[in-house]
Parts: structure tokens; sequence; C-alpha cells
């Protein structure tokens, strides 16, 4: 893993874009170190009394700039690059914005989009680079998509608009499937969410074995991906392969304990097919830490009180929690337990205090000493 340089490094006057390229390609296979933070225009953002704040009615929210870019489009001799500090002293909005979007619209098309390229490819400063997206995202073409991509490896700011951007193109899904690759948190949510809306078929294999990465904020998308990517249909194919079952058994783990974020399980009504294919395909791999871990999450959710749930068959809940005992109190599966807790493996301590005693695992209650 690369370590993102201090800013100071690489000059400050490098753009936005040429510091994720750079970054990209130190490691072009894996998501920028800490999203590229902090950035090149850090000290000039860092602290500052006067910090832009989004207005008290949300509503307002891009009417700044706006402004500023009718102002600029009103000069027929103004070049792009008369943007370049506009936005640093006004709100300027990460996510698709109204405003923004009608500024761009009244305006020559090919105008809106030489400017939206210039402040993305050469602005400094996260403002102007930000509004330059948004521009792009407003009126799109085709031959901005390696730019787009590029911009939006910086996921946690320009994740939102990059991902709108994307989802509105041909070829989009293609790009946002490289992008997910290679972002994390937030910025992954918002590419994982496009996709779920725009990847189609192409996208579903990814999606049903890499989209989650078991991150927090997986718990805002992992409905949607169960949903989009045909999970059901999926996991209760007759062979499904080890990365598909392994990354089932996550999205379920993430959708037991995602509500208030995103679907639940007591709210996806395929729950029980899946549940109770999962273990069935799970029992077919050879045990491993994280296979335990998973099938033990599963097993104490479905012990939980079943008031309030949804969808179940008659004696359901029960059947699939037999069975995923049954699997985790198999000797083999038992011994990988065991020897994680003698290891000391975190995961296995908490799991012998906090699930242990009410589920019954005997990886947890037998040859292993009373302390």
């Amino acid at each position: 893993m690369s370590v993102t340089p201090e800013p100071g490094l690489l000059g400050p006057q490098i753009s936005l874009f040429d510091y994720a390229l750079r970054l990209h390609r130190e490691d072009p296979d894996s998501p920028l170190f800490r999203d590229g933070e902090p950035y090149p225009d850090h000290e000039q953002h860092r602290g500052r009394k006067s910090r832009p704040r989004a207005p008290e009615d949300q509503r307002c929210g891009g009417a700044d700039v706006a402004a500023v870019l009718d102002a600029h489009f009103a000069e027929p001799s103004a070049v792009p690059g008369d943007l370049a500090e506009a936005f640093h002293d006004v709100y300027v909005p990460i996510h698709p914005n109204e405003h923004i979007a009608a500024a761009a619209c009244r305006v020559e098309a090919e105008r809106v989009r030489a400017t939206g390229r210039w402040l993305v490819r050469h602005s400094t400063d996260r403002c102007a680079a930000t509004v330059g997206l948004a521009l792009l995202a407003t009126l799109w073409d085709d031959d901005d998509i390696a730019l787009i991509k590029t911009i939006g490896l910086l996921s946690n700011r320009f994740g939102p608009l990059a991902a709108r951007a994307l989802e509105r193109r041909r070829g989009g899904s293609d790009a946002l499937l490289w992008l997910a690759e290679r972002v994390t948190g937030w910025g992954r949510v918002y590419v994982v969410e496009a996709l779920c809306k725009v990847g189609g078929a192409a996208a579903r294999p990814w999606m049903l074995r890499r989209a989650c990465d078991g991150d927090y904020l997986n718990r805002y998308f992992a409905g949607q991906v169960a949903t989009a990517a045909h999970l059901h249909e999926a996991i209760t194919a007759a062979s499904p392969d080890s990365e598909l079952v392994d990354h089932t058994g996550l999205l379920l783990t993430i959708m037991a304990d995602s509500g208030g974020m995103g679907i639940t399980l007591d709210h996806y009504p395929p729950a029980a097919a899946v549940l109770e294919a999962h273990y069935e395909h799970a029992g077919r791999l050879e045990p491993s830490v994280e296979r335990f871990v998973v099938a033990a999450q599963l097993a104490a959710y479905l012990h939980q009180s079943a008031a309030g749930r949804m969808g179940w068959p008659e004696g359901g809940r029960e059947r699939i929690l037999g069975g995923y005992l049954s699997l985790l109190n198999r000797e083999d599966w038992s011994a990988v337990a065991r020897a994680g807790l003698a290891a000391g493996d975190h995961r296995f301590t908490w799991l012998a205090g906090a699930l242990a005693p009410g589920l019954g695992l005997r990886a947890f209650t037998d040859g292993v000493d009373d302390e």
C-alpha cells in the first residue's frame, strides 16, 4: 500500500486531477490510500474561519455557484481559467444540484462541456474542480469518461458527482465497475448505488462477489445489491462458486444489522430462501475463520425473537437456525473456532462471550478450560 504524499511534496500548484492520476499510477488496481487525503489544497481549506456553510434552506444550496456561472457565461470573452478561484468563497455542494444544472442548461452545451473539462483537468482548488465535474455531470459526452473516472478516485469529495455522471453515459456501467474496484467508504456507496441502477446483467457478477468490502457504510447499499443483482436466483443455483457463497454470507450479515441505513433481512422478501441456500452451500466448502464468524452471526440473528419479522414460512426460521447450528457444530468447523480462540483471535473471543451462551456452540463449550 502506498502512502499518500504530503501536499507540498507534489508542489502547491498541482491540479486535483494530476494528483489523483499520480497516486493511481502507483497502485493501479487498488483504492487510493486514505482516499488521497490530504489533498494538495488542504492548507487552503483547513481551519478557515469564514468557511462557506450550506444555507439553512437546503433548496438554496448551489444558488451562489449558479450566479457565478451565469455571470461568467454572460461574458462572451470569458475563458474557463477565469473560474479557477471563483468558487473558493461560496458554498459548493458535492452532490448533483438543480441550480448548477439549470445554469449549465442556459448556455450552449459545448461551451459548458469545455468549461467543465478545463476545471476538472486543471483546477488546483477542490471547489472549482467540483463545479467542473457538476457541469460534466449535467451535459455529458462519452469522451469525458476517462476524466471523470480519474477525478472520481478522490471519491469522498468527487464520488457523488462522478457516479451521477457515469450512470448517465453509454458505457458508464463499465466505467462504474472500474471505479467501484478502486474506491472505499462513502465513495463506494455512491458508485455501487449507481451500479444498482444501471449496471444490468454485465455488472451482476461483480456485485454478487465484490460489492461489499466489509466497511460499515456497506449497510447503505447491501440490500440494493441483493435486489439488483438477483441474489436469490444466483445463490439458489445448483453449484455457486465459493466467492459468490462467501460474499452472500457477508451481504446477509450486513443486512441483518443495517436497520436505519438500508434494506434489512426482515424486509428482504427472499431472506429465508437465501439464508437456507447459503448455509447449505457453505457446508460444502472448507471451514475458515471468516466462514465460521459469518455463520455464527447469522445464527445469532435467527436466534433472536421472531416478533415483527416479515415473510417467514411456518417453522422456517427454526429450520434455518438449526441448519446453521448443525454446520457450526460440525467437528471440522468447531476445530477452526477452537484454534482461533486459543490463539486469542478477538473475533472468537467476542463470539464466545456474546453469542455462544445462547447458541450452545460446541467450539466454546467443549474442550476449553473455564477461566
